[in-house]
């Protein structure tokens, strides 16, 4: 998650510099953000399949306590890392489809966003592949299933234009067929990314193995 969605204090004025003492409290919602960048990060260390509230409390030099006051649990704040996940990758998804003219570049391009958003994201890619929610809340990987079962969705409708033109062709099956067997590629190169310990890039030999699947 990115600096940028943390709010900016506002300056103090010259005049009352002196007298007005500097912020030291987050603003509202800063907090919440600052608790998710902090469990991301954890996630990125070896050995972070199992983060305690203890563990991200002492990071964030706070209590416990104080992280409940934002999260009324450790699963919703698995959660709220789940919904930047879709939120990020979805609103991608959006934008691809409505630049990008041919299914297959559609498809293409939706797999090449997704383990990109992976390399940038190691942390939440733990949380897509299932690894840091293990020994949580089991609607937690439910929720990924369906992340995976919606990007497997979109590339089908992508793919389904690709066998229209063709009178020989099934472009349903066709579609479903590739779109299972790229959904199935992305989430192995996110597994093999997360176990090797972030050493293997998911992007590694991409345009040759979607030219090869498409």
């Amino acid at each position: 998650m990115s600096d940028s969605q943390l709010s900016t204090p506002e300056p103090i004025p010259e005049a009352e510099s002196a007298a007005t003492p500097v912020r030291k409290r987050p603003k509202p919602g800063e907090r919440r953000v600052q608790i998710l960048q902090a469990l991301a990060t954890m996630l990125e260390q070896p050995g972070a399949e199992r983060i305690t509230t203890a563990a991200l409390a002492a990071r964030l030099e706070v209590s416990e306590a104080a992280l409940y006051r934002h999260f009324a649990s450790k699963a919703q704040m698995f959660e709220g890392l789940i919904e930047f996940i879709e939120q990020s990758v979805f609103s991608l998804v959006n934008q691809i489809t409505e630049r990008e003219s041919t299914g297959s570049a559609q498809a293409a391009k939706i797999v090449a966003m997704l383990l990109q958003f992976a390399e940038k994201n190691p942390g939440m890619t733990r949380v897509m592949v299932g690894d840091a929610l293990v020994f949580e809340n089991e609607r937690l990987q439910q929720r990924m299933n369906q992340f995976f079962d919606k990007i497997e969705a979109t590339l089908k409708q992508s793919l389904r234009a690709v066998g229209e033109g063709d009178p020989s062709a099934t472009p349903s099956t066709d579609a479903q067929v590739k779109a299972s067997m790229l959904t199935s590629f992305a989430v192995g190169r996110l597994q093999r990314f997360a176990r090797s310990g972030f050493r293997r890039m998911p992007s590694e030999h991409l345009e040759a193995s979607l030219a090869q699947m498409l």
